[in-house]
């Protein structure tokens, strides 16, 4: 994408009412406005709020949004010229309960308020393979207690991704913590007992990767909740 193109997405970000894009200092001084108030301020109900973490094009997160109107969507990166093709698609559909959090994922306590969050899902992340970068991985145990922080309980996680190594990797940091594992396999789509929803949603990559013949793992699981 030209510098051009992605100068323009910026701008048009800046316009949608569901993209919210808060600095650094303004999440670290805890002067985002909507922390804790997502639900009464931008949502106006009292539905359910699900995170997808790493959203990308933000195709999973409106695909959510449309499979669920019950429930309030963010979707949420860092990188804002790939997520406004999500959040130009939710306006396009008239989708109210949709947002865009353009933000770093280890600032997400700063976002949101403790029992604020209900469920969250990971999708596709970068698997993050070299040992130097394993503090970014986002279910390592630093994000994993981020996650804790803002989560109800019983808040259920999911991990989609084609990576086995981060599928492997998150499930003996599960185990090692005892945490509940309520699903987990390593190819969803060669498992005719995987949860039917979980393979329904499939985000433009993923499709690539089925096509050919890549494994889709996934995950579901619970965190213990604060003491």
């Amino acid at each position: 994408m030209g510098r051009k193109n992605k100068l323009q997405r910026f701008a048009e970000n800046a316009t949608f009412p569901h993209f919210f894009q808060p600095g650094r200092n303004e999440l670290i001084q805890n002067k985002f406005p909507l922390k804790g108030r997502w639900n009464r301020d931008f949502f106006q109900n009292e539905n359910p709020i699900v995170l997808e973490l790493g959203c990308g094009k933000g195709d999973y997160t409106v695909a959510l949004a449309e499979h669920f109107p019950d429930k309030n969507f963010i979707g949420i990166d860092i990188k804002g010229a790939r997520m406004w093709r999500g959040a130009k698609t939710a306006l396009e559909k008239k989708l109210s309960n949709v947002a865009f959090l353009r933000m770093q994922i280890e600032l997400i306590n700063h976002a949101f308020a403790p029992n604020e969050v209900s469920e969250i899902w990971i999708t596709f992340p970068d698997p993050q393979t070299k040992f130097k970068r394993t503090k970014h991985r986002l279910t390592n145990p630093k994000f994993l207690e981020l996650y804790r922080q803002i989560i109800k309980p019983k808040s259920i996680i999911h991990l989609k991704t084609d990576s086995e190594f981060l599928y492997g990797y998150t499930l003996g940091i599960l185990e090692a913590s005892n945490e509940e594992i309520l699903y987990a396999h390593h190819d969803i789509y060669r498992n005719p007992h995987s949860p039917e929803w979980a393979r329904k949603i499939q985000t433009f990559y993923e499709k690539m990767w089925i096509a050919q013949g890549k494994a889709i793992t996934y995950l579901q699981f619970r965190l213990t909740p604060l003491s």
